[in-house]
């Protein structure tokens, strides 16, 4: 009797474990061809992402106009004309002189870690395996090849000129439209759907909202303050290439850790090929102080509430985007990782509420108070 007991246990256990593998199995098959689908419509979801994103940093100027009285296509057009303006500036007084240093600082990089690598060959190192040597090579080919390509995204945003400039009407266009129509999408979104969905899938996307709202505010200010403030240091110390290395350290801000490193790395570099040692240092000792003031100082007081991911998640999250999509994958893949992480916490909920209590969470009919509906 107990051996036959134990016989069946076993067997339902397996058919558990089989019925939950199959179920894994659909959502990485599941999974896969959604990223396949993305990668065949990335002329059209590129310039989607960028508008949601340009929409975030100007809806609170957009929500400010419209809660004083201005129709709503009037504040949507002056806030987008004043961001044209300001990105203008931006490329005349930034983006051009960073691109026509941008060699300068490639070679810099190289020529920085040449150095290390002569330092690490002699004493009290003294490493001269021929795997060292190999590393140290990858490492220059790869600050030759790919910071190139970080640059001139940094600059064109695209690979080529024409994509580039295409990508951005298109996401102006959509920036428009999201400040104009953005507050009716909920309300839209829910009439459209049916049952319960009605409620969930507007829920999920204000709280989404929030979130990528976060996430893009606290970063642009965050990086913004980093930049001054080490861009500042490197002025004092004389170290050059001040301009390129603080727009930079602005634009690695949105890749959260990995994005701190390197730049920091570059800019020490740069200060050791050009100001000797001591300099490096100093920049080095610069660095870890705004980095420490940004994570114990600025985020908290800039951003209330996190994203709610660990650092190790992240870590995981950037690197994982990097391989998957280079740059633009490292820029997404935090952001991406918190609006996974919001569908998983509302299931959650949702899942945890007894059979017959009313469920939480609701679509928003009015518009938000503080950005909390989707605007888009």
């Amino acid at each position: 009797m107990t051996a036959s007991l134990s016989t069946d246990k076993s067997r339902a256990a397996l058919r558990i474990t089989a019925r939950v593998s199959v179920q894994l199995l659909l959502v990485l098959a599941m999974a896969a061809v959604t990223l396949w689908l993305l990668g065949r419509m990335w002329s059209v979801v590129w310039p989607l992402v960028v508008g949601l994103l340009l929409t975030t940093l100007t809806w609170p100027a957009a929500r400010f106009l419209r809660r004083r009285g201005w129709p709503a296509a009037l504040a949507a057009s002056v806030v987008t004309v004043l961001f044209l303006l300001v990105a203008a500036g931006v490329v005349a007084l930034i983006a051009v002189p960073v691109a026509s240093q941008s060699e300068e600082l490639t070679d810099g990089v190289v020529e920085g870690i040449e150095r290390l690598r002569e330092w690490a060959a002699g004493p009290p190192l003294n490493i001269g395996d021929a795997q060292i040597d190999r590393a140290f090579d990858s490492a220059v080919s790869r600050a030759q090849e790919g910071f190139g390509s970080m640059v001139g995204a940094v600059v064109t945003g695209v690979s080529t000129v024409v994509n580039g400039v295409v990508t951005a009407v298109l996401a102006l266009f959509l920036m428009f439209f999201f400040l104009k129509d953005g507050p009716r999408f909920l309300p839209w979104l829910s009439r459209q759907l049916p049952g319960r969905l009605a409620t969930d899938v507007p829920t999920v996307c204000g709280r989404g909202w929030d979130t990528l709202s976060s996430f893009v505010r606290c970063q642009a200010a965050v990086g913004l303050l980093d930049a001054v403030l080490i861009g500042l240091g490197l002025w004092v110390l004389g170290v050059p290439l001040v301009l390129p290395l603080a727009v930079l350290t602005f634009v690695s801000a949105f890749v959260p850790i990995i994005g701190a490193l390197f730049a920091g790395f570059v800019a020490v570099l740069i200060a050791l090929v050009s100001n000797g040692l001591t300099d490096a240092l100093i920049v080095l000792a610069i660095i870890v102080v705004v980095q420490q003031l940004e994570g114990n100082v600025f985020q908290p007081m800039i951003q209330s509430r996190g994203l709610g991911l660990h650092a190790a998640v992240v870590l995981l999250a950037v690197t994982l985007g990097g391989n998957l999509a280079g740059i633009v994958g490292s820029l997404l893949a935090v952001p991406v990782a918190a609006l996974i992480a919001v569908v998983w916490n509302y299931t959650r909920e949702q899942l945890a509420v007894p059979a017959g209590e009313p469920r939480t969470g609701g679509p928003e009919t009015d518009e938000p108070e503080s950005g909390g509906s989707v605007p888009s």
